[in-house]
């Protein structure tokens, strides 16, 4: 396991466990104008959480989780708080934190983060200039990954709650002006669910 990050050096709190144990649909929400923090080397880089999507488990034919646990989505299922990263179309990875009660599925895919700190390492970790547009970093599911060093061998199940951790979840006091809810995007399965939720007027949300 990586060595504990600097907790003075940290933007914010490190959030409480409990909220995670509730629907993926009020944890998506309760995520906006949170912070992601990853720690790479002696690198700190921070993104806001400004879109998300909520994936309800077995009963929602859109989730990883819907055809039931096998050792691909085991992190779905359980304890809630912990990362879930999966591998599409061969080259990306995307990044989730489950959600419910320890054994019952979902969870809540990040769509798109705000950066906060570290833009120039995030703008290396994707091959862009040092200068790249902000937009360029952390707006897409695939984009936040890279700019966040995130992969599935290195990321998943990792506990995003944990003082311990490199990747975790914190509250900076930060408080958003709206949220608006729109249907899921990038699936065919159960597309017209209203459980896409995104920072009213924030220029990082994905189009």
């Amino acid at each position: 396991m990586s060595p504990a990050l600097p907790a003075e050096r940290l933007p914010g709190k490190l959030m409480s466990r409990r909220p995670f144990a509730g629907s993926p649909e009020k944890v998506a929400r309760l995520l906006l104008g949170k912070l992601v923090v990853r720690r790479l080397g002696k690198s700190i880089l921070a993104g806001r959480i400004v879109e998300t999507e909520a994936y309800l488990g077995i009963g929602d034919p859109a989730s990883h989780s819907f055809p039931g646990k096998t050792a691909r989505n085991a992190a779905l299922f359980g304890p809630p708080g912990h990362a879930y990263v999966y591998f599409i179309y061969g080259m990306h990875y995307c990044l989730n934190v489950s959600c419910e009660p320890d054994g019952q599925a979902g969870g809540v895919l990040f769509r798109a983060l705000e950066p906060v700190l570290g833009l120039e390492q995030m703008a290396k970790l994707r091959g862009l200039d040092s200068g790249a547009k902000p937009q360029l970093l952390t707006t897409g599911p695939a984009r936040l990954c890279e700019a966040l060093g995130v992969t599935r061998p290195h990321d998943d199940g990792k506990d995003f709650l944990s003082e311990e951790s490199d990747l975790q979840l914190r509250d900076d006091g930060f408080k958003i002006r709206g949220v608006s809810v729109s249907r899921r995007i990038g699936i065919t399965k159960a597309a017209d669910r209203l459980l896409r939720f995104t920072v009213e007027g924030n220029a990082f949300v994905s189009r």
